[in-house]
């Protein structure tokens, strides 16, 4: 899943983009609203972690703006003011939840997964196809009663092919989901990481559609 963290407190969001990129997010970051509202309209994402008190432009008034446009990107509202008018405006404008300063990351990284789980055709946390069963809430995935270990962007990847089942997934929306916008590598990159999959999985379960990417199919079609 691709996150953008819009977020000035340079330390803070620093410490941010690592953990998440740990847990297998590609992340994005931008220091100021300006930035932030430019990246947030320019990209997909599948969440946004948004501080309230920005320079430039607000967390509010990007808030707002997405919302205006249609924007239904999830949107996790971060700031250090306490209080429930603050909490009350930050949700009137769109907002999906509320995190006040100083925060646990542990309490914070519960909250993204919960918001994504919300989302689309990825609201169950566990999802099933066929002799596969992905876990997204304990990251774990089982194919037999066998449990393989998957590396965070191992999981990130097939994540990607099992919230669509049978659907093509262009290795262009995976690019874009899984690595962040400043990764200038080999596309083919999805290629080595579908490879993988497929041996510690089994074969069977990913098709590759020729010119057009990777299906997730069930083994018990």
């Amino acid at each position: 899943m691709r996150v953008l963290i819009v977020e000035d407190e340079r330390r803070l969001a620093t410490s941010l983009a690592k953990g998440l990129t740990a847990e297998g997010f590609a992340v994005d970051v931008a220091y100021d609203g300006h930035e932030g509202l430019h990246l947030a309209t320019e990209n997909p994402y599948d969440l946004i972690v948004l501080d309230i008190m920005l320079p430039g432009v607000n967390g509010y008034r990007i808030c707002g703006t997405l919302r205006a446009a249609g924007d239904e990107t999830p949107i996790l509202m971060l700031t250090a003011k306490d209080g429930e008018y603050d909490e009350a405006e930050g949700l009137d404008t769109g907002a999906d939840d509320y995190l006040t300063k100083p925060f646990s990351y542990v309490v914070l990284l519960a909250r993204i997964r919960a918001l994504l789980r919300r989302r689309g055709t990825g609201a169950s946390p566990v999802l099933r196809i066929g002799s596969l069963t992905v876990d997204r809430a304990a990251r774990t995935v089982t194919r037999n009663d066998v449990q393989p270990t998957l590396t965070a962007k191992e999981f990130a990847v097939l994540e990607q092919l099992a919230v669509r089942p049978g659907e093509v997934v262009s290795k262009s929306e995976i690019l874009e989901h899984v690595w962040d916008f400043a990764y200038d590598g080999d596309p083919n990159i999805v290629e080595v990481y579908i490879s993988t999959l497929r041996r510690k999985l089994g074969g069977g379960l990913i098709v590759t559609v020729r010119g057009a990417g990777y299906r997730l199919v069930s083994d018990d079609r």
